[in-house]
């Protein structure tokens, strides 16, 4: 075992390998004993209780380097090494010492991506123990008791050689009851750059710092004038917050030289949660947001932090591009979502940030390509694709330069893979971390090493950045930028500079799509719901006396719909896409017919009304309500079996519409009144009702020509009583003169016919002359033989023209 130790780079002195084998043997011994009275099998289970980690090439006890400082050392510096060792095996260890190990320069980029992997294997290679004063000892190592460890030692003390990337390892050694000698229990691996002196040609690099965040608002909007925004929860009020994700992104990034690519989306949710907002709870209700102050702030450090810089602004609500590629385009509609989100960019980011965002830039999910995706990407205005180096391979020896000319006037902007990815793992543990910022430097270096001519690298790190990740980002960065091997650049300036010749351009078929990012797309249903909701927005809009009070706010609800943050996280994708649609069809239907009963018509013409109810807050035109009788032969609206008018309604109020009818024989008949916008598409649902007809019936005609006829008959006698009684005026001088030949008249003999009436006839008009002694006669007087005219409303019963 102690030459194993040895072979494994254990550097220590003959005298004191002598020691070790001589106490290995003399340990031994006993042991030897016991092997001669013990199954073969039992010393092999004896060492998996011992050691239960090393099948896997991990040590016993864990060794965590939680910080390296500094992480870039130059000439004179101390490095100082600090982290936890735990024992993680069932038996203390004693005599145990931390010690500092540098390894071999490792020289290529493949090299430092395999060590890291493997960074805490122990029968990896060791390098060389700093020994000497520079260790730190422990006399136990309780089990599963973590203890702290940091070791400082001059640069110089370290005995680097040229320019490159160092190993540095840091091991723990000890003993055990059962293993009584010195051995390696556990180590980690990390990388140390050295650069001391200004390099000749520096790598321009060029860092994307993203602010990025899921979709948070809602569709709805308040009915006042202001159209109070309504978020789904306070998600982003915590991620703004001090320490938040992206308060995080803002503070560190406003001192590095970095390319800043944002969402319009996040920017103007933050602006709008500055003023007064609406939060929905679980139950569906909503209160009033009450982080105005803390919006405020975080757009007044982002103004600060990105003046004078570069901006890069991604379409509004950053849509997923290989999704829409994929599986949208077979969806008619889905690319003009696109170029919507594309054309709100400057509005929202200049007004807000105050600086002129660059808009030429296209950035799929994790930079993975393929020709639909590039088309996509381009069809809305991008002439510049970021891309990633795992995606558009290059089988050379050395790393090309970032832009590469794909085609149709496309430059393909590649991300270095390996700079890129440090930074994707959980770095919440202090050791993850430590490791990912000196892998990325470990990288940046080497790459510049390999040529000696001066290269365009870009960086792309996750889209959104967790907080332990965006504090590792910025380590890293900020050490590079203290370095002596690069530089900064603009990311507009890397897609200007020469392609390499020999680069790879030739952008992989569809099939090389990494099969986990397809997985999480949003599928052609995500689309399909997009496009129906787009459908009936088209319908409802044109109806509105104020339209962008609800296309905006719908405009950019449905951009949302189809933002990357939804990748993996489908169900509630779909959540929020049937919540857009549910309030979008909730409002359609706040215009709508009032539904009616039966309508009785008693008569051959009638008007029946249709109420329109408007229960927006804005006032509805352009709107036609057409009724359509079933059965025409029966009951006609107007002169055909249907009629259409005219609709208007103010908002919150309701109008009736009069439609004249006329009914040809009585019964029951079918009417229905239906919507339509002015194009002639049906809007909402259709109102039927029966009307009932009762024409005027037989008797009810007989009573009437009765009457009629009565009335005939009155004036009759009337004009014949002023006809006798002329006559009687203008023969009464004669009575007078001769009575005998009155009495004695041949007509008055008993044998003549007798006119029953005639004395009657005689009084009458006597006591009618009797009573007028005393005032002179009008011929044209009538006699009172009716009743004076009443004022009284018609009885029932009688006939009421309409």
């Amino acid at each position: 075992m102690a030459d194993a130790a040895d072979f494994q780079g254990t550097s220590a002195s003959p005298a004191r390998r002598w020691l070790r084998r001589t106490g290995a043997l003399l340990a031994g011994a006993p042991l030897l004993a016991g092997l001669l009275q013990l199954p073969a099998a039992a010393p092999a289970d004896a060492a998996v209780q011992e050691s239960p980690q090393a099948a896997s090439g991990a040590g016993s006890v864990s060794v965590s380097v939680d910080s390296l400082t500094p992480s870039v050392p130059t000439e004179g510096d101390t490095v100082t090494v600090s982290g936890t060792v735990t024992n993680h095996g069932k038996q203390a260890v004693t005599d145990a010492h931390v010690d500092l190990r540098v390894g071999p320069q490792v020289d290529t980029r493949s090299s430092i991506d395999t060590l890291a992997k493997k960074s805490d294997d122990i029968q990896g290679p060791l390098g060389e123990e700093v020994g000497g004063k520079y260790t730190e000892k422990f006399p136990t190592l309780t089990p599963g008791v973590e203890e702290p460890f940091a070791i400082s030692v001059p640069v110089d003390e370290l005995d680097l050689g040229g320019d490159g990337v160092y190993q540095l390892g840091v091991t723990l050694s000890g003993e055990t009851a059962a293993q009584p000698w010195d051995r390696i229990l556990g180590i980690q691996r990390t990388f140390l750059p050295w650069q001391p002196e200004e390099a000749g040609t520096k790598t321009r690099t060029t860092f994307l710092w993203p602010l990025v965040s899921a979709s948070h608002m809602a569709a709805e909007t308040g009915s006042n004038e202001q159209q109070t925004p309504v978020f789904r929860d306070e998600e982003l009020a915590k991620e703004i917050s001090p320490g938040g994700r992206l308060d995080q992104m803002v503070s560190l990034g406003k001192d590095l030289d970095v390319t800043w690519v944002v969402d319009p989306d996040l920017l103007a949710s933050v602006d709008a949660m500055t003023r007064s907002y609406e939060v929905r709870a679980a139950d569906g209700t909503t209160t009033p947001g009450r982080n105005q102050k803390l919006a405020n702030t975080w757009l007044t450090e982002l103004q600060q932090a990105v003046a004078g810089k570069e901006v890069v602004a991604l379409p509004f609500g950053d849509p997923d591009l290989a999704s829409l590629a994929h599986n949208g385009t077979r969806v008619t509609g889905s690319l003009s979502h696109l170029k919507e989100a594309t054309d709100v960019i400057d509005d929202t980011v200049e007004t807000i940030l105050h600086v002129k965002p660059d808009t030429d830039f296209a950035w799929p999910v994790d930079g993975a390509i393929d020709p639909s995706i590039v088309k996509v990407a381009t069809s809305a205005g991008a002439d510049k694709v970021i891309a990633r180096g795992d995606s558009l391979q290059d089988n050379l020896s050395y790393t090309p330069s970032a832009a590469r000319p794909i085609g149709g006037g496309t430059t393909a902007v590649v991300a270095d893979a390996r700079m890129s990815t440090p930074f994707q793992a959980d770095l919440t543990k202090p050791s993850a971390s430590t490791l990912a910022v000196q892998r990325f430097l470990a990288q940046s270096l080497t790459l510049g090493l390999q040529t000696g001519k001066q290269r365009s690298v870009v960086v792309a790190p996750p889209r959104m950045p967790t907080v332990s990740q965006a504090q590792a980002m910025a380590e890293a960065l900020a050490a590079l930028q203290g370095g002596n091997w690069s530089e900064s650049q603009d990311l507009a300036d890397a897609a200007k500079a020469k392609p390499d010749p020999a680069a790879n351009t030739k952008v992989p078929p569809a099939s090389d799509y990494p099969r986990d990012l397809r997985r999480q797309e949003l599928g052609q249903d995500a689309f399909e719901q997009i496009a129906r909701t787009q459908g009936k927005l088209d319908k409802f809009k044109v109806i509105l006396t104020i339209q962008s009070r609800v296309v905006t706010p719908f405009g950019r609800a449905m951009n949302r719909e189809m933002s990357t943050s939804w990748r993996g996280r489908g169900v509630a994708a779909m959540g929020y896409r049937s919540d857009i649609e549910s309030y979008l069809d909730g409002l359609i239907g706040g215009v709508r017919l009032i539904k009616k009963t039966e309508t009785k018509l008693s008569g051959r013409s009638a008007t029946i009304p249709v109420t329109v109810q408007n229960n927006l807050v804005q006032g509805v035109e352009h709107l036609e309500l057409r009724l359509t009788s079933q059965n025409p032969t029966r009951l006609k609206i107007g002169d055909d079996p249907y009629e259409e008018q005219p609709v208007a309604v103010n908002g919150g109020h309701s109008q009736s519409v009069k439609f004249t009818t006329s009914a040809n024989a009585n019964g029951q008949a079918k009417v229905v009144a239906q919507l339509y916008t002015e194009d002639g598409r049906p809007y909402g649902d259709p109102v039927a009702f029966d009307v009932r007809v009762t024409e005027v019936t037989p008797t009810v005609m007989l009573v009437i020509g009765g009457g009629f006829l009565l009335l005939v008959l009155a004036g009759f006698r009337m004009y014949t009583q002023r006809k006798r009684a002329a006559a009687r005026e203008t023969a009464e001088p004669e009575e007078t003169a001769e009575p005998e030949q009155a009495a004695g008249d041949p007509q008055e003999t008993a044998g003549a016919p007798q006119n029953p009436h005639t004395a009657g006839d005689r009084l009458a008009e006597e006591t009618t002359a009797g009573s007028r002694a005393g005032a002179p006669e009008q011929p044209s007087d009538p006699a009172p033989d009716t009743a004076a005219e009443s004022a009284d409303p018609s009885g029932t019963g009688e006939r009421v023209d309409r």
